[in-house]
């Protein structure tokens, strides 16, 4: 016969609730201190410091190297807090100020902000128009700033409005104004083609001369022919004629959201300085910011008797020495 006594149901019972209280709470415990191994920061009193992220960097890569450089302890957690507040695969290249006082949650929400320092990449052959929208794109700029690049960081010189901002990748401060963007941009420009202004020099040609012809080749030629390109536009020159550079009448009509329209016939008819169907001898300045080898192609054009030239579907170059001649080319390649 069984006996139930009410005292040993009240003291399993206590036993039993302080063993799952026990349980909870170790549990608890456990889940706060894993949680702020993995996620919380790695030390309050740290200072941030300048990290920066190479552009096309994954998610997953930008955590590991993070994490690896000892700013926080999991390159899980930041990920998945990467994850939750970006959509992106990769995060933007530059440098962001972080530190080992930062926890996951603040880590992710700085590198998925644009950056302090950001990575702008230029290409060669672009107008200074284009290169402002480049750069309020990868700054953040205002509509006054992209206004002040256009108008006055880029007027220090009538000759030199265009063709000295030197093509390439710079890592440039969000903070930066646009006048010393432009100054950088044409320091970095006079850097690289020194050796080149100095050839130019002893070649006794004008240093705008060069600039303002490389840019039209750059807009003209092939990838491969540009130095006879060079050799073909210099022929005009020196024989007195109009460049007729579709290129020019495409700087002449360009406008926002289209700098470089596909020229007409009428357009052969704008009354415009850069026209150069029209005037004779080249532009009042370049047209675009030149690539290295268009101002070598220049300085070392292909020796030719050439004066017209076309390109065909394929791109490749046909080059005669009278009209009937490219009137031929004409018919044979693009008709």
């Amino acid at each position: 016969m069984s006996y139930f006594s009410p005292r040993s149901y009240v003291r399993t019972w206590k036993r039993t609730f302080l063993t799952s209280g026990a349980v909870v709470i170790f549990l608890l415990l456990t889940g706060l201190v894993s949680y702020s191994r993995f996620f919380g920061a790695v030390d309050t009193q740290a200072v941030p410091a300048e990290f920066v992220i190479q552009p096309g960097t994954s998610i997953q890569e930008a955590a590991q190297l993070v994490a690896a450089s000892g700013v926080t302890r999991s390159s899980w957690a930041l990920r998945v807090a990467l994850l939750k507040d970006s959509e992106r695969a990769d995060i933007r290249g530059g440098g962001y100020s972080i530190g080992k006082n930062m926890d996951v949650w603040t880590l992710a929400k700085v590198l998925t902000d644009p950056p302090a320092i950001a990575f702008v990449t230029f290409p060669p052959g672009i107008r200074k128009e284009q290169i402002g929208a480049i750069l309020a794109d990868e700054l953040n700029w205002s509509a006054a700033q992209e206004k002040e690049w256009i108008t006055v960081a880029t007027n220090p010189d009538p000759n030199f409005v265009e063709g000295v901002y030197y093509p390439d990748t710079y890592l440039i401060p969000s903070d930066q104004s646009p006048t010393q963007i432009a100054a950088r941009m044409r320091g970095r420009f006079t850097d690289v083609f020194a050796p080149y202004a100095k050839e130019a020099q002893r070649q006794n040609i004008p240093w705008v001369k060069v600039l303002t012809l490389a840019s039209i080749v750059d807009r003209e030629a092939s990838k491969d022919d540009k130095a006879l390109v060079a050799g073909i536009l210099w022929n005009r020159l020196e024989n007195g004629m109009r460049l007729q550079a579709d290129a020019t009448l495409q700087y002449a009509k360009g406008t926002e959201g289209n700098w470089w329209p596909q020229p007409t016939s009428a357009d052969k008819y704008v009354n415009s300085p850069f026209n150069t169907y029209k005037h004779a001898g080249l532009p009042p300045h370049p047209i675009n910011n030149p690539s290295l080898s268009s101002i070598n192609a220049v300085l070392h054009p292909v020796t030719t008797d050439c004066i017209f030239y076309l390109h065909d579907n394929d791109h490749q170059i046909h080059c005669s020495l009278t009209y009937a001649g490219q009137v031929r080319n004409v018919d044979r390649y693009l008709r």
